[in-house]
């Protein structure tokens, strides 16, 4: 080799033992926090069941508990090593069962119990408590469950998405021949038309209405199901197709590593059957391996290209810090359009026969459910750690002190939360010291991929790490705490 490329492949190297580097460090401070930290998976709960709420009213967004996933998150997250996990319900009891519990971190997996903008409320009580979470905060919870608010911002953006209206029953019996809104939107175009909820879920309550005559009778028929503002839009005729994308902290084989990036995976073509114009609800036809097409990165790589780089940009641009579906379809001329960015995409553990959207895709990223699991909260764990640091500083104590898990065997209720002082994460203090330098090792510049958006990427490289007396290995973080 010559001096010349020699010289040239310095920094390369150096790059690449920075990102193992890192990637060693993160996994050794999670390893650590493995048999400490109390994780509770928080589901949608039930307004019927007695002492849930006050007064029940209605829910804009079809309630659904998602317990059944709440357990799948809960099983990974035991499979991978946490001890001490939880599932518990979302109502007017949840801040009183983390306190009781000494809960350090939640997961959210519920859309909410009742009332109008429901996937923002649970992430604002933990704001509110202070205990920090994997989910979209409120703002974000709330702009991308409701459509038509992220589809304003998405178009301010500059991204593409169907043409589209609003309409409150508030305002009387929509009438489009008298909306001018409605006919500067829709000039020259008198159908069809799709019909559905500003905020839903699992595509419930959604219309197509072929014509304008068509129009008010969906209409009416979507704001009495939910109450809520209804959203008229273009009716696309093309291809479908969605794709998943999260932060760029990443598991494969449980080996986590970081990339440059979002990382966009799962690019997926959604197969409608011959009666079907747009997608039927999994709640009436369930997500089988028949309902999808895993696009090939050979014979669809242009387009896994591009739903890749308009994922990774919406994450940019909207300033995300957890998980959402893109879904996307095509107009007559195959222009891709976005119809919406999913906050709670389903996260069911795949089964011989059902899957979701997301781990339908899964394989082809090199990755199974557990890597999911661990990706989503090792990324929010980086996240909150280089970025919100008032917010983790009870986790630091667990990395600090051993001794303030509790013993093997001790009731939950007798354990309290661990108490928080800003005055540790201020300049000076020993947990800020220890926080400057997690995140100085975590902010390093990562190894270049050299791969596209999409999810195929080359597996993540083993981080060298030096055994302990004990046998164990013994990462550059615990050798510091």
């Amino acid at each position: 080799m010559s001096r010349t490329s020699a010289s040239a492949a310095q920094p390369r190297r150096e790059a690449a033992h920075n990102a193992l580097h890192r990637e060693d460090l993160l996994k050794g401070w999670i390893e650590r926090l493995t048999p400490r930290l109390r994780l509770a998976v928080v589901f949608g709960g039930d307004k019927s069941v007695p002492g849930s709420v006050i007064y029940q009213s209605p829910n804009t967004r079809s309630w659904k508990s998602y317990e059944a996933v709440a357990m799948d998150i809960a099983a990974a997250l035991e499979r991978i090593g946490f001890r001490d996990v939880q599932v518990v319900p979302e109502d007017m009891n949840l801040g009183d069962r983390l306190r009781r519990s000494g809960v350090h971190m939640a997961w959210l997996n519920s859309g909410g119990v009742q009332g109008y903008d429901p996937a923002a409320h649970a992430p604002a009580v933990l704001e509110s408590l202070g205990v920090p979470y994997v989910g979209h905060d409120p703002l974000n919870a709330t702009t991308l469950d409701n459509k038509h608010t992220f589809k304003r911002e998405a178009a301010c953006l500059g991204f593409p998405t169907a043409p589209f209206i609003t309409w409150s029953m508030a305002r009387g019996p929509f009438r489009p021949e008298l909306s001018p809104r409605f006919s500067r939107v829709f000039a020259g175009y008198d159908g069809p038309f799709v019909v559905k909820p500003v905020s839903g879920r699992a595509s419930l309550h959604v219309h197509v209405a072929d014509d304008r005559a068509g129009l008010p009778k969906c209409v009416e028929q979507v704001f009495d199901a939910t109450e809520n503002i209804v959203l008229i839009e273009k009716y696309m005729s093309g291809r479908e197709f969605c794709i998943a994308v999260s932060g760029p902290v990443t598991s494969r084989g449980r080996e986590l590593m970081r990339r440059p990036e979002p990382f966009a995976f799962a690019p997926l073509e959604r197969l409608l059957g011959p009666d079907e114009r747009i997608f039927t609800s999994m709640d009436i036809r369930p997500i089988t391996n028949d309902r999808f097409r895993v696009l090939d990165p050979i014979q669809d790589g242009q387009m896994i290209e591009q739903l890749g780089r308009l994922a990774c940009d919406v994450f940019v641009e909207f300033n995300l810090n957890s998980l959402v579906r893109m879904d996307v379809r095509c107009d007559e001329n195959g222009v891709l359009n976005i119809l919406e960015a999913n906050p709670k995409p389903d996260l069911k553990m795949p089964s011989k026969d059902i899957t979701s959207l997301i781990c339908g895709g899964l394989a082809e990223a090199g990755m199974d459910y557990d890597d999911l699991i661990l990706s989503l909260l090792a990324d929010r764990l980086d996240f909150l750690l280089k970025h919100r640091r008032g917010t983790v500083a009870h986790i630091v104590d667990l990395l600090l002190d051993p001794t303030s898990a509790p013993a093997p065997g001790e009731p939950r209720e007798h354990v309290a939360a661990t108490p928080r002082s800003t005055s540790r994460t201020g300049a000076g203090h020993p947990v800020a010291a220890l926080i400057d330098r997690i995140a100085s090792d975590l902010n390093a510049q990562p190894a270049a991929t050299g791969q596209p958006a999409g999810g195929r990427r080359g597996p993540a490289t083993a981080a060298a790490r030096a055994g302990g007396p004990d046998g164990r290995t013994k990462t550059k973080l615990q050798g510091q705490i």
